[in-house]
């Protein structure tokens, strides 16, 4: 088991700073590449501020900088947003499930941070006893990135949803098996086991003040 500590921290956005500045990194990841979407993103959404709802911030642990966030909410927690635009097909929405959102990291981020906040929902999901993790993809390089980790395509290859809670823009949705991955990952000899299972991240924290309980292959 290797330990790895990185240049930036990873913990639950704890107080209203924290969102703002979650917000900030969303409204300049978003904003980067669609301009329209930099005001919108850039203040707290009603999904931000429902029960359940986890967001995760990285900072730069020299500056303090927020420089990457996601948001996971999980179906024991109430409907997910994408459900407010799609049905899901029965093998997923008869199981245990949670959406990952608005993953953002700015250009010129730490590399690791988006591979870092897949870690944290992967662990989080875990500790909720979440079977899958659904997320949308709007573009071909993002589907072929969640396809590399190991999301399977929920519909057809080819079917785009509009996402009211992502601008009514097309995604294609994925889903991610969470009980099956560590397994799945070992057997195939997938590049990331390393980084997910075998290695040990000091500065990832599921839960706000270090009050932490990951499994060992996730913290110290």
């Amino acid at each position: 088991m290797a330990t790895c500590p990185l240049s930036f921290s990873l913990r639950p956005a704890v107080s209203a700073n924290d969102l703002l500045d979650a917000c900030g990194v969303r409204a300049r990841a978003y904003g980067h590449h669609m301009a329209d979407f930099r005001q919108a993103f850039a203040q707290p959404d009603t999904i931000d501020h429902t029960p359940g709802t986890t967001v995760f911030l990285c900072r730069d642990k020299a500056s303090g900088e927020a420089v990457g966030t996601a948001r996971i909410q999980c179906s024991s927690d109430g409907p997910l947003p994408i459900e407010n635009s799609v049905l899901l097909p029965r093998w997923l929405h008869g199981q245990t499930r949670a959406e990952i959102t608005r993953l953002s990291v700015p250009s010129g981020g730490p590399s690791q941070a988006k591979l870092l906040l897949m870690k944290a929902a992967y662990f989080h999901c875990l500790a909720k006893r979440t079977r899958w993790m659904v997320i949308g993809a709007r573009n071909e390089a993002l589907i072929r990135n969640y396809r590399r980790l190991g999301f399977i395509d929920v519909f057809g290859a080819d079917d785009w949803v509009p996402l009211a809670h992502a601008g009514n823009l097309p995604h294609q949705i994925l889903a991610f098996d969470v009980s099956g991955a560590e397994a799945a990952w070992r057997s195939t000899g997938h590049p990331l086991y390393g980084f997910m299972i075998d290695t040990v991240h000091p500065d990832l924290h599921l839960l706000p003040q270090h009050q932490d309980s990951l499994p060992a292959a996730a913290a110290a």
